[in-house]
């Protein structure tokens, strides 16, 4: 990864090495990640009538995984700045992929919903971390860019994991002694979360004085370099209550709300979504085949994601390359449902998908523009978890309007409308933050 713009040379050399050893480390996390996240999407093509349920019933318990999630993300963020980035990561991913597998037992709603729960507790922290863990590796002329890559862990895990995904339930009955293929998908595809887990002890330092990789001078310089940034960039920071009730947190939670809302209501239910374009446009697809139309729109997503980033590291602006994706991404799922033919439909799940994907990691450039140290942590991770709330109410309201009105347009619309809405929240607030001077940056009174 080629990296420019860095204060001197030596911080130049340690971005470089960085980039090299740990942006690909953390790509690989994130495609496992995120395939044992959604997973389940696929596995519902057949899980569903193997167990007995309903598309209102799956929608809750594939958001009942935002719970548990919700519940443990500022403290696991939090222990993640105190304890280091190492052994917290390794802890996450051994036991999400210790629940991951599992998922290949569950025999009814009950151990569904109880496992989806645990797997969020389990899980909670990593997205957060990692988002904190790069500003301490990354200038911010950078962070964008070296964000996007991260992200591609979403298109990558739906473009490779869709076809594996449902290679694996086609074809996976009787192995590991499983009478369901999508039995086997689940144990197969939480087995390299546990391995990774294992080898994070070795491949992830927390900080660049910890890594051996970086001479001393260069990891000094590093250092040095982001401290002077964040000191001129966010001046005193806040406290971890704070930065929890500072409005410009609130604003941003409710900003990542709605992309969020759009993210999770595809990822759970794209691939119903494709198998009921059968029905509509009088197709057939195989199970293999609903995975590849699937990786499409994140095939496309992946590209419009690293171009917008780079073009807003580049110009230096946050706002409206958030907020144009935003918009772009509601337009295309709103009217998806309703082209006449299968090609243009998924065309337009193409342009809801890319506007998601190239929202996303500007976005988080904007906390860091006034959080740091502990507040970060925290503010990072409330931004997190609030936002993550639309993957359990985007998947429940989904699948509740499919089992009220019989197919997904009214759920698109409701979509549409999240991701509308948080562009012009987005908006707002870059608005009134070119507005507001420094000191309004303080803590909030009491």
């Amino acid at each position: 990864m080629s990296i420019s713009a860095v204060p001197s040379a030596l911080a130049a050399s340690a971005v470089t090495k960085a980039g090299r050893r740990l942006v690909w480390l953390l790509v690989l996390l994130y495609v496992i990640n995120y395939l044992d996240r959604v997973n389940v999407g696929f596995a519902a093509l057949r899980m569903n009538a193997d167990i007995g349920l309903s598309a209102a019933a799956y929608g809750l318990g594939a958001g009942l995984f935002f719970i548990g999630y919700f519940l443990f993300e500022v403290p696991s963020n939090l222990i993640m700045h105190k304890v280091g980035a190492k052994v917290w990561m390794a802890r996450i991913m051994v036991s999400w992929g210790v629940l991951a597998c599992a998922m290949a037992f569950v025999q009814g709603p009950a151990s569904f919903y109880l496992l989806r729960v645990l797997l969020g507790l389990a899980e909670a922290g990593f997205f957060p971390g990692i988002v904190l863990y790069l500003t301490y590796w990354f200038p911010r002329a950078q962070r964008a860019k070296v964000m996007s890559l991260f992200m591609l862990g979403v298109p990558l895990a739906s473009v490779f994991g869709a076809p594996l995904s449902t290679l694996l339930i086609a074809h996976g009955a009787g192995w590991f002694g499983f009478d369901q293929g999508w039995r086997t998908m689940f144990f197969v595809e939480g087995l390299p979360a546990i391995l990774m887990g294992v080898l994070t002890l070795v491949l992830m330092p927390s900080r660049p004085v910890n890594a051996r990789w970086l001479r001393p001078e260069q990891a000094e310089a590093l250092t040095a370099t982001i401290d002077a940034e964040d000191a001129k960039q966010v001046g005193n920071e806040l406290g971890v209550l704070a930065s929890l009730r500072h409005p410009r947190v609130v604003a941003l939670a409710a900003v990542y709300f709605g992309i969020v809302f759009g993210l999770y209501g595809l990822g759970f239910f794209l691939p119903q979504i494709v198998s009921g374009l059968q029905d509509q446009f009088g197709v057939k697809f195989s199970l293999v085949q609903i995975g590849l139309v699937t990786a499409i729109p994140y095939a496309v997503g992946a590209i419009v994601m690293i171009l917008n980033a780079r073009h807003s590291d580049r110009t230096g602006e946050r706002v409206w390359h958030t907020a144009i994706p935003a918009f772009l991404g509601a337009v295309g799922v709103a009217i998806a449902l309703y082209l006449r033919t299968p090609t243009l439909a998924v065309a337009a799940l193409s342009v809801c998908t890319a506007g998601v994907l190239a929202a996303i990691p500007v976005f988080w450039q904007l906390p860091s523009t006034f959080l740091g140290g502990y507040g970060a942590a925290a503010g990072i991770a409330l931004i997190n978890s609030f936002g993550n709330l639309s993957g359990f109410v985007g998947p429940f309201v989904t699948g509740a309007l499919k089992t009220a009105t019989g197919d997904f347009r009214s759920g698109m619309w409701v979509i549409a409308a999240a991701m509308a809405v948080a562009g012009v929240i987005v908006l707002s607030v870059g608005r009134g933050s070119a507005r507001r001077l420094p000191a309004d940056d303080s803590p909030p009174p009491g």
